[in-house]
């Protein structure tokens, strides 16, 4: 009901004292005649925004009535281009894991291909044959081959039926904040189901997705439209029935949708699936510079600006494109290739989807004054393990589960390890298999003691685990809920733990 009130604010105009309720009741009621009757004083009197053109009758229609068959049309056009996706992996202790979302048919002449464009992380670890996809008309095909790129979490299924019905790409550049969009995809399985929104901020970065989740390149759409679980890969469509976003992530205190969604934007998926389907991976950028990721308005005024914004370089990798255009420890990145800086994290979503081998255009403050310095980027992939702009960098991980310069060896809790620790088969968690005398933390941690909480985020497995470690900013204390059996009966702990 409430979102019913909500579009018919923004479409109808009360004025003065005469009542909208029932001209509304009118609208909406099955027997269109009366309605025909009345609009036409009621443009006269300024009560109803006018239409472009007239209904089947030669009357011309309220403006609601308008908008919801255009929105009717548009899910015509789209709908059977969606699709729902589920995957299958095994989880570290062999039990089965199970992911949902959505998807959306697209095509690519230069390269021949119809493929699903979706989340990276609704496949995530699954093999071909144990990702289904359902289609409109109810059959289930499997993919021939998958690409994934994890720094955008977009990946692209072909298909090898080249009939199907596809959509089509829109710019969403174009979009503006207030702009009406639809959401389409499967929340909690519900399939075909289609929100109604706009877009409520462009540029969202900084954003924490989830321990495993480290995406790069973060410039994200964000929207009202209701987005849910299982709507992950689904499209965000304009109102010319164009794909202008992918789905990927919501902030909820509750798990579901709280009115706050997040959309991939179309031309950074577009240019993503085209690398992926030329090179089979994306290339990116490389600069060669490490940032403050503690700009501050205080530190900004030292450097002669007003506030913060930009990217000051703590860091100049040596043998770097950084380095050798000149940069130096302490400027302050104000402009790349004619765009403002507004923080680090925006430098590096630029930064890794320029083209390489391109120079552009570098404005810094140096010592109070601004200079222009050319750069020239190369590719990341050819200059070694050291990035360019980089991701927080996760502890490595062996194959035994023990992590490198931690001195800690972890394994994932599951049903058969659950009962031998003095829990239940479903207890979450990953136990402690060895640990070094420094990892030990003056003795806070001990073997068999399982973490089930990390700087309290619930934890169930070892990736988990490493992506919050990674994600930790300084050299601080963690803190850890552990549970330990002690004299016959199971307690919690809190424990701070250093890396």
């Amino acid at each position: 009901m409430s979102r019913s009130i909500a579009m018919r604010g923004v479409l109808a105009l009360i004025l003065g004292g005469s009542p909208l309720s029932s001209c509304l009741a009118d609208a909406t009621a099955p027997e269109a005649e009366p309605v025909a009757s009345t609009v036409p004083s009621l443009l006269a009197e300024g009560l109803v925004i006018p239409v472009s053109g007239p209904g089947e009758d030669g009357s011309i229609l309220p403006a609601v009535i308008e908008a919801s068959r255009h929105f009717a049309k548009i899910a015509r056009l789209v709908t059977p281009s969606l699709v729902h996706i589920q995957s299958h992996r095994t989880g570290r202790g062999g039990g089965t894991i199970e992911e949902t979302g959505s998807g959306v048919l697209m095509r690519s002449d230069e390269h021949g291909a119809v493929f699903a464009v979706t989340n990276q992380h609704v496949i995530n670890g699954a093999e071909l044959t144990d990702i289904e996809i359902k289609l409109y008309d109810g059959r289930v095909v499997r993919p021939v081959s998958k690409l994934e790129d994890l720094d955008t979490d977009v990946a692209v299924l072909k298909l090898k039926d080249d009939r199907l019905q596809t959509a089509r790409w829109g710019d969403s550049n174009a979009l503006d904040i207030g702009h009406m969009v639809l959401a389409m995809g499967s929340p909690f399985g519900l399939s075909k189901s289609i929100t109604f929104g706009i877009i409520s901020a462009k540029g969202r970065r900084s954003l924490n997705l989830g321990a495993n989740r480290n995406v790069l390149n973060q410039d994200f759409l964000q929207t009202d439209a209701a987005i849910n679980p299982g709507n992950s890969g689904g499209p965000l469509i304009d109102m010319h029935g164009r794909i202008v976003g992918i789905n990927t992530a919501i902030a909820s205190s509750s798990g579901g949708n709280e009115g706050i969604g997040f959309s991939i934007p179309s031309n950074l998926v577009y240019n993503v699936v085209n690398q992926l389907l030329s090179h089979g991976q994306v290339q990116r950028a490389y600069l060669g510079v490490m940032l403050d990721e503690n700009f501050s308005d205080e530190k900004a005024r030292k450097y002669t600006l007003e506030r913060q914004r930009g990217a000051r370089v703590v860091k100049v990798l040596p043998q770097s494109p950084a380095a050798v255009a000149g940069l130096q420890v302490d400027d302050v990145i104000l402009s790349f290739d004619g765009r403002d800086i507004e923080d680090e994290s925006h430098l590096i979503h630029l930064v890794s989807l320029t083209e390489l081998d391109r120079t552009v255009r570098v404005v810094i403050v140096r010592g109070g004054r601004r200079e222009t310095i050319m750069v020239r980027l190369t590719n990341r992939t050819k200059l070694g393990s050291q990035s360019a702009l980089p991701q927080k960098e996760r502890p490595a991980v062996r194959d035994d589960g023990s992590f490198e310069n931690v001195g800690l060896t972890l394994h994932e809790v599951d049903r058969h390890l659950g009962p031998q620790l003095g829990l239940s088969e479903t207890a979450c968690g990953v136990v402690v298999m060895s640990l070094s005398e420094g990892a030990s933390a003056h003795g806070s941690l001990q073997l068999y003691d399982v973490i089930t909480e990390v700087a309290r985020q619930p934890i169930g497995s070892v990736e988990e685990f490493s992506g919050i470690l990674a994600a930790h900013k300084g050299n601080g204390p963690l803190l850890l809920r552990v549970r330990r059996y002690e004299q016959g009966k199971t307690i919690d702990r809190l424990l701070l733990w250093h890396k």
